[in-house]
């Protein structure tokens, strides 16, 4: 499980380091693809494996889905760490996140979610705010 929220500094070869507890959990392999939103998201090798099986299961595949699958799957990159514990962003990704000299790091689960400063400010607020929401309808 990832969770938590850390500010690291991109070096000019697109590395970044990942929190140390995160490493134990990726340790055994990554990919980087796309997020929904404008952030890339980081899944361990297993996960993203479950992810691959769980949208193959589907005998017929409305357009729909088949164009998630294209965009999961075809932004996706490898990923393993360096001897300092950096992964290297690809400049596609850095460039779809807007990831300039400083990531967010994320925790999310069952992934890890890289965000430029300011799309994360931005989607902590709504975020947030549909929290409040969901947890205001428990209520009633």
């Amino acid at each position: 499980m990832f969770f938590g929220e850390y500010s690291y500094r991109v070096d000019d070869k697109g590395r970044v380091p990942l929190p140390p507890k995160f490493r134990r959990e990726l340790k055994l392999g990554m990919i980087l693809t796309k997020g929904m939103e404008k952030c890339v998201t980081v899944y361990p090798a297993a996960e993203f494996k479950r992810l691959s099986e769980s949208l193959a299961a589907k005998a017929v595949t409305p357009a729909s889905l088949r164009k998630l699958t294209r965009s999961i799957f075809g932004s996706a990159f490898s990923a393993s760490f360096d001897g300092q514990g950096r992964i290297v962003l690809p400049h596609a990704l850095r460039e779809y996140a807007q990831i300039g000299d400083t990531a967010v790091v994320v925790g999310a689960n069952n992934s890890v979610e890289l965000w430029s400063e300011d799309e994360w400010k931005a989607e902590k607020v709504s975020a947030d705010e549909q929290a409040a929401k969901i947890i205001e309808s428990f209520g009633e």
